[in-house]
């Protein structure tokens, strides 16, 4: 087997450990089947390992620990209608989602924002469940936003920019990342800063894929990777973490986050958040899911989310 860019696997096994995934694969009579799952975790880099659990009373239970393999969807933000499918008793799950077979064979379903398609490695019996430990044989993801699950509601990106939205004097920020270095622009005084973007009438997420554009970047908004309020400017300030697909910055340049680039970022807030994106990007652990900055420009903390 090919081996994985290991950081990638490690990223995307990082953006999505605690989404909503649909978990698929083939009966023996060679029917689809799948169930919507929140228990998705990495487990190894080498091999490349995930597991999902399945309880003991499910319907698919015999299907799944006969199988050769399996398939781990993780859901984009607008999918709470294909989590709500796969998660109730529907005859035929995949009659109303588009769906292809993934490089392994197990089916992959349609506009998914990573999915990871793995061979049976290793059952164990856990309880009332049987955890399945899948070795991942081939895996892809993108920038789009996940969808969560916390506290028996859907959560979201969106969701939590929009309640952000209202408020007035609101500031959005890209963190476009390309091979562990991000796009810093000159701040004015000799310094380095993120891009910016003050919002006007046309709303936050308008605003990012306008700031975005003016980077002369094909970048998309990912989830919002940081909160916090300029006491200075009197401002709320949202900061979205972006993966780059390609061109080249019109203004600025892809910096590595080292304590030299790090020197020359004057805002203590931004270089708080840079900071802990640096450490984060080496565990391979980092998203709203984990947790935002909440503070002002001078002090603050991270807090987990749900």
């Amino acid at each position: 087997m090919t081996p994985f860019d290991s950081r990638k696997l490690r990223n995307a096994f990082g953006t999505f450990v605690t989404g909503v995934t649909v978990v698929t694969a083939y009966d023996q009579g060679g029917a689809p089947l799948g169930f919507t799952a929140n228990s998705f975790t990495s487990v190894s880099l080498d091999p490349p390992l995930a597991l999902v659990c399945l309880a003991n009373s499910s319907r698919n239970y015999n299907a799944l620990i006969n199988a050769s393999g399996f398939a781990i969807n993780i859901l984009s933000e607008t999918q709470i209608e294909t989590s709500n499918t796969f998660a109730r008793p529907v005859e035929d799950r995949f009659a109303s989602v588009g769906w292809h077979d993934g490089p392994n064979g197990s089916p992959i379903l349609d506009d998914v924002c990573g999915w990871f398609d793995c061979s049976m490695h290793k059952m164990v019996e856990a309880g009332d469940h049987v955890i399945l430990i899948g070795r991942v044989e081939a895996f892809d993801s993108t920038a789009t936003p996940g969808l969560g699950y916390a506290r028996g509601a859907y959560v979201t990106a969106s969701t939590a920019t929009l309640a952000l939205a209202h408020s007035a004097n609101l500031i959005v920020s890209a963190l476009i990342e390309k091979d562990g270095h991000i796009l810093l622009v000159d701040d004015g005084n000799g310094g380095l800063t993120l891009p910016e973007r003050v919002v006007q009438d046309e709303g936050a997420s308008t605003a990012v894929k306008n700031l975005i554009a003016s980077t002369g970047l094909h970048a998309q908004p990912g989830f919002v990777y940081s909160v916090f309020e300029d006491a200075d400017r009197k401002r709320q300030h949202i900061s979205f973490l972006c993966e780059n697909a390609g061109g080249t910055p019109g203004k600025g340049a892809f910096f590595p986050l080292t304590e030299s680039v790090l020197a020359k970022v004057s805002d203590p807030t931004l270089l708080t958040m840079l900071k802990r994106f640096a450490a984060e990007t080496v565990l391979g652990h980092y998203g709203i899911y984990y947790g935002i900055y909440y503070g002002d420009h001078k002090s603050g903390e991270v807090r987990p989310v749900a």
